[in-house]
Order: structure tokens, then C-alpha cells, then sequence
């Protein structure tokens, strides 16, 4: 995926994935229910950046993102060091 943003320093750009629309057990959760994603992919990450690569999956801060809409993509900008994980 391209994406228009170029980040700067080491900001990762990302896109974030879809909440659990059931739980394990199998019971559906209410719209309301759901928690903002924590995990989301990465399309972009800025020069400084030295553990995150493009097409990565990462677990970040939640508190520590600033949200960026382009056209119907929501892009989310964290720093690299509010990423807490890689998921394999």
C-alpha cells in the first residue's frame, strides 16, 4: 500500500486494524463495545526509525497517535518508541 504521507524523523505511519467484532467464545459485541484497534500495519516509517520496517505489524500506545484521514484511508502517525511490539 502507498500512502501520501512521507514521515519525518522516527514516526511511523500506519493503518490501523479492525476491532473484534465477536469474542472468542462466539457472542457478537455492540457497535459501542468495541475498544480503538491497538494493533495496525505499517505503510511508511520516517528515516530515523531503526526497529520498524514497512509491513510490519505493531502494538502502540493507544493515547500516543495523532489521526489522519486522507480520502477514506484513516493513517495513524506514532513515534517509534510509543510502539510497544511487533506481531509476528
Amino acid at each position: 500500500m502507498s500512502t501520501p504521507l512521507k514521515p519525518l524523523s522516527d514516526y511511523v505511519v500506519a493503518v490501523g486494524e479492525e476491532a473484534e467484532t465477536k469474542t472468542a467464545s462466539g457472542l457478537y459485541l455492540p457497535e459501542n463495545a468495541k475498544e480503538k484497534p491497538q494493533t495496525a500495519k505499517v505503510v511508511a516509517v520516517g528515516p530515523n526509525a531503526k526497529q520498524i520496517k514497512v509491513g510490519d505489524r505493531i502494538i502502540y500506545k493507544s493515547y500516543s497517535t495523532t489521526d489522519v484521514k486522507i480520502g477514506t484511508t484513516q493513517y495513524i502517525l506514532v513515534k517509534e518508541e510509543d510502539v510497544l511490539a511487533t506481531v509476528k
